[in-house]
């Protein structure tokens, strides 16, 4: 599949869909080749409309779909490979998985990134996504040298797109020093590692690699975190990102933030809030590690929080205080971070278990109008748009058609109707319920699968062989 923009106007159908306006039934939308809804009517048939245009393809239950957040594409090849206790003694945590990281990045070609990103990218569809925010760290040659093209692996990232169709928002990353005292990158992070001047010269030559995808793609930039880069270079990131995103890391780990506070004279959310100039284009991952003061001006700020409950659940991160942060008005967003599972479903009902466990009480995060699965699902839809820079969110003329169908025949769904369709595909269901997606207005799922599936499997599985054999 090459992804562009060209073909002609579609018609879509849905006996129900939660439009921007709610639920309705009998809706009929009109798909404009650029990838945007056209029109949208409520209580019609499923014909050619009017004008005759396009044909009309019918589907069940129709919902806005999310952009994942938050993805380190070449994780995914690991998953699995980081369950046993580690040789060092002690207990495991995010800092041993890192080594196991480490030596996997040693091996990695431009080629096995490719296809891993392909693979991580129609996985993604096939589970409810319709874009992916790739914060892409893995720059350079395994001793630290750049490749010939500076932007080498970020072409490989652009490639991948091209192959599976979903959106893409690409987020270089500024990567500079191993720590807050500025300690040089070692081993693995060498390959992360620029000063600004390159890592300005890299996001330029990234910006036009992403210029030649669709206009729904973009790049946005990503100081990895308050130990990664210089303070003073927060600032010129945030004129390198300009009008699209700016994502960071942020309170992830306990000693993470013993670090920056010993560092810096603050908690890292303390300091972002006193020195960074905050806005709806700034997402900040994780923040697992928050007092209620940083959670409650965190989410005031306009910041969006870039949740990964599955990861942070598999290295043992923390609880982000989704109560409080909805409460406060904040608004999130959920990505796969790792990759070890990608699934919409699971993240989302990851996210809310955590709250009842944590708080030992049950639909914690639902309010009086919205149950629990739809009021994650929107978060998700609404500030992955604002996390992705995309023209998204939600079902409405003039945006991109980011939509995912469920199926209907399922039993798990068989008989609901409204909210507890949602709730049922988040708690009783899994993503095999994902019927069909579509990534602006490009139909990638049908029938649960990916429309290149074979080709992007047998990619995947020659790369992942070959990385497995050599770990």
């Amino acid at each position: 599949m090459q992804l562009d923009q060209r073909g002609t106007e579609q018609q879509v159908w849905a006996k129900t869909a939660l439009l921007e306006t709610g639920w309705a039934d009998h809706v009929r939308l009109t798909l404009a080749s650029d990838g945007t809804i056209a029109a949208l009517e409520t209580g019609v048939n499923c014909d050619a409309g009017a004008d005759g245009a396009g044909d009309c393809q019918r589907v069940d239950i129709l919902l806005p779909a999310p952009a994942n957040a938050h993805s380190h594409a070449f994780q995914r090849a690991m998953a699995g490979l980081s369950e046993a206790r580690g040789s060092q003694g002690g207990s495991d945590s995010f800092w041993t998985w890192r080594q196991l990281m480490y030596r996997f990045l040693d091996r990695l070609r431009p080629e096995q990134v490719e296809a891993i990103a392909a693979y991580v990218q129609m996985e993604m569809a096939e589970a409810g996504y319709a874009a992916n925010v790739e914060f892409h760290y893995l720059h350079h040659q395994a001793d630290g040298q750049p490749y010939d093209q500076l932007a080498e692996m970020a072409a490989r990232i652009a490639a991948a797109t091209q192959t599976s169709g979903l959106g893409l928002t690409l987020l270089p990353v500024h990567y500079e020093f191993g720590g807050c005292d500025g300690r040089p990158l070692q081993g693995g992070q060498r390959r992360f590692g620029n000063d600004f001047e390159r890592f300005a010269r890299l996001h330029q030559n990234a910006a036009a690699l992403v210029a030649k995808l669709p206009t729904d793609c973009r790049t946005g930039v990503a100081p990895h975190s308050l130990r990664a880069v210089r303070p003073s270079d927060l600032a010129r990131a945030k004129v390198l990102a300009g009008d699209n995103p700016l994502h960071m890391h942020l309170a992830e780990q306990r000693a993470e933030v013993e670090e920056v506070q010993a560092a810096m004279g603050q908690r890292p959310v303390e300091w972002v809030l006193d020195n960074m100039t905050l806005d709806e284009r700034t997402c900040f991952i994780h923040c697992t590690q928050m007092q209620p003061h940083e959670t409650s001006g965190l989410a005031r700020s306009g910041a969006i929080a870039g949740l990964c409950p599955l990861t942070e659940s598999s290295l043992g991160d923390g609880i982000f205080d989704g109560v409080r942060w909805l409460s406060e008005g904040g608004r999130l967003a959920v990505g796969s971070d790792s990759n070890i599972r990608i699934s919409l479903s699971e993240e989302l009902r990851t996210l809310d278990y955590s709250q009842r466990l944590r708080d030992r009480t049950r639909a914690a995060l639902a309010t009086r109008a919205r149950s629990t699965g739809r009021q994650l699902l929107q978060a998700a839809c609404e500030g992955g748009a604002n996390a992705a820079g995309r023209n998204a969110g939600v079902l409405a003329v003039g945006k991109l058609a980011d939509m995912l169908a469920l199926d209907g025949a399922a039993v798990d769904l068989a008989g609901l109707k409204g909210d507890t369709l949602i709730d049922s595909f988040v708690f009783a269901g899994d993503d095999r319920l994902v019927r069909d997606l579509w990534s602006a207005g490009r139909h990638l799922v049908t029938q649960g699968r990916h429309r290149q599936r074979e080709a992007i499997t047998a990619a995947y599985r020659k790369a992942a062989i070959e990385l497995r054999d050599a770990i």
